[in-house]
């Protein structure tokens, strides 16, 4: 079984990218909904039991997990690919300001916060990544290169 981690900043596409693969029947868990918990100083985290689960089910040939948390660090020797969405800053802050699924960004001090983490965390992310994708394009055409990096 291949085990993929989709990861990056807020407002990089990872929830329309999650949508995409799920509609061309891959197996996929949204960290941001499917395997999170809140730590008790309010600090967003993979739920280390569900992905656990999640990675060791022997049912799919391929497994994206896709998200960003602090603690992701902890599964990077369980994946066979770690590929980092990115997108640039004013793309992003379009695409937060955007959204109606999410509330997370729409305050000036959230998307404050949004705009540090991408200058403090996705360097550290670029670097534990083998391979990194610009999502400033047509969604078809970035899930098809996800695909194409990751299953070649």
């Amino acid at each position: 079984m291949t085990r993929i981690l989709l990861t990056g900043m807020s407002g990089v596409g990872k929830s329309a990218i999650t949508a995409e693969l799920r509609r061309r029947g891959l197996d996929v868990i949204d960290t941001d909904h499917d395997a999170y918990r809140v730590s008790a100083d309010g600090e967003w985290l993979w739920d280390e039991d569900v992905l656990d689960a999640f990675l060791s089910a022997d049912t799919a040939d391929v497994r994206f997990v896709i998200g960003s948390a602090s603690n992701q660090v902890e599964f990077y020797e369980r994946f066979d690919h770690i590929i980092l969405l990115t997108a640039p800053t004013e793309v992003m802050v379009e695409r937060i300001r955007a959204r109606t699924d999410n509330p997370f960004g729409q305050t000036d001090g959230e998307m404050a916060k949004i705009l540090a983490d991408k200058e403090a965390f996705e360097p550290m992310l670029r670097r534990a990544a083998g391979s990194v994708i610009d999502t400033d394009r047509p969604l078809e055409v970035v899930v098809d290169e996800i695909l194409s990096v990751c299953l070649s």
